[in-house]
C-alpha cells in the first residue's frame, strides 16, 4: 500500500511538473490539442502509461481538451505514484 505524502513534499515534487495543478487530494492538468483525434491519440498513450504503472488517472475529454487528474484512491490523497505517472505523461510532449 502507498502512503500519502506531506503537503511540503507535494510542493517540492510540483517543481518537477510545473504545468500541473496541486489540489487538496490530487494533481491535475489540462492538455489542449488542435484536433479531436489528436486528443484521442494522446488519451490512448496515457492509457498505456497508466496500465504499465498500474495507476490510472481520471480522464475528461471535452472535444480538443483533455483533463487528467491523478490521485491515489486507496489513501484518499497524493502519493509518489501520482508524480511518477504525471512525469511520464509529460514526456509524451517531447
Amino acid at each position: 500500500m502507498h502512503n500519502s505524502i506531506s503537503h511540503d513534499l507535494a510542493l517540492e515534487n510540483m517543481k518537477k511538473i510545473p504545468e500541473w495543478d496541486l489540489n487538496s487530494t490530487s494533481i491535475s492538468r489540462a492538455f489542449e490539442f488542435d484536433e479531436y483525434m489528436s486528443a484521442i491519440e494522446f488519451v490512448n498513450n496515457v492509457a498505456e502509461i497508466a496500465e504499465e504503472a498500474h495507476h490510472h488517472p481520471d480522464i475528461s475529454i471535452v472535444y480538443t481538451t483533455v483533463t487528467l487528474t491523478l490521485t491515489t484512491h486507496e489513501v484518499s490523497g497524493i502519493t509518489e505514484s501520482d508524480f511518477e505517472v504525471a512525469s511520464r505523461i509529460d514526456s509524451l510532449e517531447n
